[in-house]
């Protein structure tokens, strides 16, 4: 009898090892890459928050995680492989230079999915998915052509890349069709988070006449640069409300919420295809944080007709004319640019002042 006992409580507890394993064995792995840090307060801070959303919508049925600082380049490989390793059957790497290694490592492990943010290459198990930030800038750099006084408005760029090229330019071109004679200054600080290299480009920027500082970098160190100094600011990637409440005028967020938990969700339900995604103020991807109280009405309610119509398709930031730095046209009145064209652009156009690095 007591033999019996033991052979079903035995039976029993292997079972549940059994049970405890294939529960395990079913909940889906998702793993993050990030090139900054989650305190940055800017794209990996959002990124992060897209990571929680999938949490949130999935309770059980995934088990997230991330590894970040990562640096773009043979680094990056390792830590991607190192998930794809461990078991993740989904990993979305969160940076333009992680391209490369996210295609190594995906062809490594074809049963994987892999989604790479900024990129430009799909495979059968690499999509990509990228907001169109230029949007934002086409809103903002008519917020800015308003609030400027010097005409001057300091831009601290990050990579050059053509989404940071088409960001100057989108502002630049708003900008000036309500103030003619602004110039926008560009300084390149060749990271994308390096708080100390953008409060250094900042200040200089503030030094030479700008009263209004845009970024294409993630800390909030510009933001508070202008609260220091006086002067206006548009954060990135998040609300940098809190790090200057009297220059901060708005942010444009990235939303990956419901990229992310879309995406999971197909992956959990085998119906994940690679494919390429390019959001703005339509799919949610993009969007402005509170106006600042400083804003006159009159140019809140532009910038709001402005974000509207350009959902509505009514409106497209890069409409001719325009010319480049030279003054040579690149696109005729009344003409649009095409993604194809915003998506390789290496030039800036007239207002601009600076240099692309080569």
């Amino acid at each position: 009898m007591l033999k019996t006992l033991v052979k079903l409580a035995s039976a029993a507890v292997a079972t549940a090892l059994v049970a405890s394993t294939a529960l395990a064995q079913d909940k889906l792995k998702v793993g993050f890459v990030y090139v900054g840090p989650v305190s940055d307060h800017g794209w990996t801070y959002e990124h992060d928050l897209g990571r929680k959303a999938i949490e949130k919508a999935f309770p059980g049925r995934v088990e997230t995680s991330f590894v970040e600082n990562v640096p773009e380049g043979a680094d990056a490989e390792r830590v991607i492989a190192q998930l794809a390793q461990t078991g993740h059957g989904l990993i979305f790497t969160t940076s333009f230079g992680f391209m490369n290694p996210t295609l190594k490592v995906a062809e490594r492990f074809p049963r994987v999915k892999f989604e790479h943010a900024t990129g430009y290459k799909q495979t059968p198990n690499v999509a990509t998915y990228a907001a169109r930030f230029y949007e934002g800038r086409h809103v903002i750099g008519l917020i800015a052509g308003k609030m400027t006084k010097t005409g001057i408005v300091g831009y601290v760029a990050s990579i050059p890349i053509p989404e940071v090229v088409s960001g100057v330019n989108a502002f630049t071109l708003a900008l000036r069709s309500q103030r003619p004679d602004a110039q926008v200054k560009v300084v390149w600080v060749n990271s994308w988070y390096d708080p100390g290299k953008e409060a250094a480009a900042a200040k200089a920027l503030l030094d030479q006449g700008a009263d209004v500082i845009v970024q294409h970098t993630d800390s909030p160190a510009p933001v508070q640069q202008a609260e220091q100094r006086g002067a206006y600011a548009f954060g990135q990637a998040s609300d940098m409300q809190r790090f200057g409440p009297k220059a901060h005028l708005t942010s444009i967020v990235d939303d990956w919420s419901g990229y992310y938990v879309a995406r999971t969700k197909a992956a959990l339900e085998k119906t994940w295809k690679s494919g390429d995604v390019w959001g703005g103020f339509d799919s949610g991807m993009v969007k402005l944080s509170s106006y600042n109280a400083a804003i006159p009405a009159d140019v809140v309610a532009m910038a709001e007709t402005a974000r509207k119509e350009i959902i509505e398709k009514k409106r497209h930031p890069f409409t001719g004319p325009m010319k480049d730095q030279s003054g040579k046209e690149v696109l005729a009145a009344g003409k649009r640019l095409e993604d194809k064209d915003i998506l390789t652009m290496n030039y800036f156009i007239e207002g601009v002042q600076g240099q692309i690095p080569k």
